[in-house]
């Protein structure tokens, strides 16, 4: 990864204590089995997606500061763009490869840090039924733990794609048991990463299994079906 420059991350070390405190004004925001995060080492958190607001909570509330891979449209805005570059998220572009994207997020756990990726690959019903491969290859390339991350409350049923939680909602973040995926050199073949990335999303159901009857909750359900969220 030599040239390839870390994403910033001062924000994420400096600010995040702030933004929480910000944001549990307006949401009771909730953390669950966070001893399962590994204290040192490359993770990375995968975690469903149902609401907009996933991607801030799971860089501002996880424990360790989470370099995130972001739809690169989100950067395309004026306000937002410097923002979450400055927040040290990172830039996807999901219609086709993105080689930038992929040595940025491998240059965070090459270092030891953590990267955080929706392997749905876009809101929804957040049941991890649709599960792109992303989450294993970034395991295999790295040798890092995958963490699943269930997300509750952060889109209400029947609310749209781009709906907040009512004020004062409850939100539950339940962090589930690390997966562990020995590291992989190249080159790494497609069935590798099917196979490895079939056993995370087994796994990931099953520890949002646990995470609902933790919680006593329920996903949103899917989006109104006039709206796409591409």
């Amino acid at each position: 990864m030599d040239g390839v420059p870390h994403p910033s991350r001062w924000a994420l070390y400096h600010i995040n204590v702030y933004a929480r405190w910000l944001i549990r004004r307006r949401f009771d925001v909730r953390l669950h089995e966070t001893a399962n995060i590994p204290d040192t080492g490359p993770v990375v958190f995968a975690s469903n997606h149902v609401g907009i607001i996933d991607g801030p909570l799971l860089a501002i509330f996880t424990p360790r500061p989470v370099h995130a891979l972001t739809k690169s449209e989100m950067f395309e805005h004026w306000f937002f763009g410097p923002f979450l570059r400055w927040a040290g998220q990172i830039p996807l572009y999901r219609f086709g490869s993105d080689p930038a994207a992929v040595k940025l997020a491998l240059r965070v756990l090459r270092e030891g840090n953590a990267m955080g990726i929706y392997p749905e690959g876009t809101r929804g019903a957040g049941d991890l039924v649709r599960f792109n491969r992303g989450a294993a290859y970034f395991a295999l390339a790295s040798g890092a733990v995958v963490v699943p991350v269930t997300m509750l409350g952060s889109r209400e049923p029947g609310g749209g794609i781009s709906s907040l939680p009512h004020k004062g909602a409850r939100i539950d973040i339940v962090y589930g048991e690390p997966f562990a995926v020995e590291r992989v050199g190249w080159p790494r073949t497609r069935e590798q990463v099917g196979l490895v990335s079939g056993l995370i999303q087994k796994h990931m159901q099953v520890q949002q299994d646990h995470a609902l009857a933790l919680t006593g909750r329920e996903l949103p359900g899917p989006l109104p079906s006039e709206e796409n969220n591409d």
